[in-house]
């Protein structure tokens, strides 16, 4: 039998700030801080998340509060 696999979910940073009602310069001093995960660059001016270290760092949000 096949294993199923998922593949990574690349997030832009429009979709982050709609997933996490944060803002552009929050997001960016959060990474600065080490409390939110680093974007990947994909290319000289690009850059994306993946879904599910959003998600992750959602979660931890949530059971902290």
């Amino acid at each position: 039998m096949a294993r199923q696999t998922t593949a990574p979910r690349f997030l832009r940073l429009s979709e982050v700030r709609q997933m996490t009602c944060l803002g552009k310069t929050s997001i960016y001093a959060h990474i600065n801080e080490g409390t939110f995960p680093r974007q990947i660059p994909i290319g000289s001016n690009s850059v994306v998340w993946l879904e599910k270290d959003v998600i992750a760092w959602m979660e931890k949000q949530m059971e902290e509060a």
